[in-house]
C-alpha cells in the first residue's frame, strides 16, 4: 500500500505538505485553516473561521470518495477557546448543516499561535472510506 496524495483543485494548492493522505482506507486529513480558494482566512470571527476550515476538511474528504459519517476523529486547535465555547451552538448549528448529526471522536486543544497569523481555527482529522465510495486521486 503506498499512500496517495489528496489534492483537490477547489483548496489552495498546497506546498511542502497534502491536503490529505490516503492510505488504504484510511484518509488522513491534513490540518485546515480558514483559507479561501485566494489564500486569505476568511474574516467574520471564530463561527466563519469554523465554518470555512471544516468546509475545507470535507472537500478533501469528498475528494477521496468520503461522506462526514466517514470521519472517525477531529482535532480541533483553537488560538481562543472561551470564544470558541461563546459560539457553540452557533458552531453546533454549522456542523449539523454540513455534516449533520453524526460525531466522531473529537478534541479541541488551545494553542498561541497557528501558521497564518489570522487564523483562529485548524482541524485535522481521520476518516474511514467503505471500499464501495473509495476514490484513488490518479488511479
Amino acid at each position: 500500500m503506498t499512500p496517495v496524495a489528496v489534492n483537490p483543485d477547489s483548496l489552495p494548492a498546497p506546498s511542502g505538505y497534502s491536503h490529505g493522505t490516503l492510505a488504504g482506507n484510511t484518509l488522513y486529513l491534513g490540518g485546515q485553516t480558514a483559507l479561501d480558494a485566494d489564500m486569505q482566512i476568511v474574516p467574520g470571527g471564530i463561527v466563519a473561521q469554523f465554518r470555512q476550515s471544516f468546509g475545507n476538511v470535507l472537500t478533501t474528504l469528498r475528494e477521496a470518495g468520503g461522506e462526514p459519517k466517514d470521519l472517525v476523529s477531529l482535532t480541533i486547535y483553537l488560538t481562543d477557546i472561551p470564544d470558541y465555547q461563546a459560539h457553540g451552538k452557533e458552531i453546533g448549528k454549522v456542523w449539523r448543516e454540513l455534516a449533520g448529526s453524526v460525531y466522531p471522536a473529537m478534541a479541541g486543544i488551545g494553542c498561541t499561535a497557528l501558521w497564518q497569523p489570522e487564523a483562529m481555527i485548524e482541524i485535522v482529522g481521520v476518516a474511514v472510506i467503505p471500499d464501495d465510495r473509495l476514490v484513488t486521486p490518479g488511479a
